[in-house]
């Protein structure tokens, strides 16, 4: 559980600088400077959770898998963001999004996370690791 703590949370940051990046690229920053923040770290190592939740429902489309993980993902940022909020230490405000819940979720992203729960999907079940 550890290693896979361990893999979800570096992939994540992973996916997270290049997404940034990529939207440097669509802002026409050829520098394509991506971000993150080491408070990512931990949440995005929560997504060793999709393990069990992939045994439980892996007779389902990937569609419908990918739904049930980006509201798993939009649980996990609204709760992991308030928390973040109160102290002053939440690397992302979304206030600003139209589709956006308290700042802290933005609803038109849930493409993106059902893609990113995919991923970790494939990455926890494909190649487990102790």
């Amino acid at each position: 559980m550890k290693k896979n703590f361990l893999l979800c949370g570096l992939t994540g940051w992973c996916m997270e600088i290049l997404f940034t990046a990529f939207d440097s690229f669509r802002r026409r920053e050829l520098q394509l400077v991506g971000r993150t923040s080491v408070w990512m770290f931990p949440i995005y190592g929560l997504a060793v959770c999709i393990k069990p939740v992939y045994t439980a429902i892996r007779w389902l489309p990937a569609m419908l898998r990918g739904i049930i993980y980006a509201a798993g993902i939009f649980a996990v940022e609204f709760c992991s963001g308030t928390l973040l909020k109160k102290r002053n230490l939440c690397p992302w405000d979304y206030s600003r999004a139209k589709t956006n819940i308290r700042g802290v979720i933005r609803l038109d992203y849930t493409p993106f996370w059902m893609m990113a729960g995919l991923i970790f999907e494939r990455l926890l079940v494909e190649h487990p690791r102790q």
